[in-house]
């Protein structure tokens, strides 16, 4: 077996990279619930670049150690985004302490997270799965070369869908059709502009990762001693 392609086998470096992408999609859904304006008249939420920074880790992972290895990757932040739904779950129905006088402030933002995170998990395992398996359909089109296509290509693309989907599922029926136009262009936009600036931060990442990988063997729990 190709340890590029097998997760078992990680690194200190990976860790990292897969830290940055599930704090990056986690605090996204919350930081969302505010719309802001970026100038010339497009709006995006404010989760924009948080979310934006998921894509670029995928592609990393996916440079260095392949396919399955993003895949693998986007499972894991499935389930993560699944554990903060419940967890915000929980707290909106935990009885506030008597003295505590901001609970109608966080039902306000929590309630209104929550269908921005159940829309940020249909958006996200759409958009991600996508952008890993066409990031990968690239590779093998371009043989291996031009990184900044395939970084660009499959984050544009990709996110059209999120933020396509995403839009709909969050914010239909709260906004106008014509304010939805602008969230959705402006949000693109802001995605499409970012994955080119951060083009010089993949092929660091790149090269981060390959140099001097460090790599760590996970034992199975039965082959730990007592």
């Amino acid at each position: 077996m190709n340890k590029n392609d097998d997760m078992g086998f990680v690194s200190n470096k990976i860790i990292i990279l897969i830290s940055i992408f599930i704090g990056g999609l986690i605090i996204a859904a919350p930081l969302a619930v505010k719309m802001i304006g970026v100038g010339f008249n497009v709006y995006v939420t404010a989760g924009v670049l948080a979310y934006s920074v998921t894509f670029p880790v995928t592609d990393i992972i996916g440079e260095v150690y392949g396919k399955k290895a993003a895949q693998q990757v986007v499972r894991g932040g499935f389930f993560a985004l699944i554990i903060a739904f419940a967890l915000i779950q929980v707290s909106i129905h935990w009885t506030p302490a008597p003295f505590w006088e901001g609970n109608a402030a966080f039902m306000e933002v929590m309630n209104s997270s929550m269908r921005i995170i159940i829309a940020s998990i249909i958006a996200y395992t759409i958009s991600q799965t996508f952008d890993v398996w066409f990031f990968g359909k690239l590779k093998t089109k371009t043989k291996g070369r031009f990184l900044w296509i395939r970084n660009n290509c499959s984050t544009i693309v990709s996110q059209a869908i999120d933020t396509f989907v995403w839009t709909g599922v969050a914010l239909y029926g709260v906004l106008e059709t014509q304010e939805l136009q602008q969230i959705f262009f402006g949000e693109w936009g802001a995605k499409v502009a970012i994955a080119a600036l951060d083009t010089p931060l993949v092929y660091l990442g790149v090269y981060w990762l390959r140099k001097k990988k460090n790599p760590v063997e996970i034992q199975p729990c039965e082959n730990v001693a007592e």
